[in-house]
């Protein structure tokens, strides 16, 4: 249980595969920023895989972490970004398996509540 402005909280981070089934689950404190979790999360890619994520997770110890393992980080530039990475807008809208996997375990009580 993690403590922040809502009061007790915890939040689970998830990697998942091309078919939306989960891979890597991390539950934290509620206060746990993202991108702490990701290069945890990263170590069960497959190399010469492509890492999808949102603009929470540019950074550079991230992109560092999976271009380590031969993974392409197809993540959007944030706007105060000076270096510039390629992105492809047609591959980043694959990410929405991850929000549908949130959608479908959020239909079991023990985990929405």
């Amino acid at each position: 249980m993690g403590r922040s402005r809502g009061g007790l909280t915890t939040k689970l981070h998830a990697l998942v595969d091309a078919d939306g089934r989960p891979v890597g689950l991390r539950l934290t404190g509620g206060q746990v920023h993202d991108a702490y979790e990701a290069e945890a999360l990263i170590e069960a890619i497959p190399e010469g895989a492509t890492l999808l994520g949102d603009k929470g997770y540019d950074s550079t110890a991230i992109r560092e972490a999976a271009a380590a393992r031969n993974i392409w980080a197809n993540i959007p530039n944030r706007s105060n970004r000076k270096q510039r990475f390629g992105f492809s807008s047609w591959l980043y809208r694959q990410r929405n398996l991850v929000e549908r996997f949130f959608n479908r375990i959020k239909q079991f009580r023990g985990i929405a509540t």
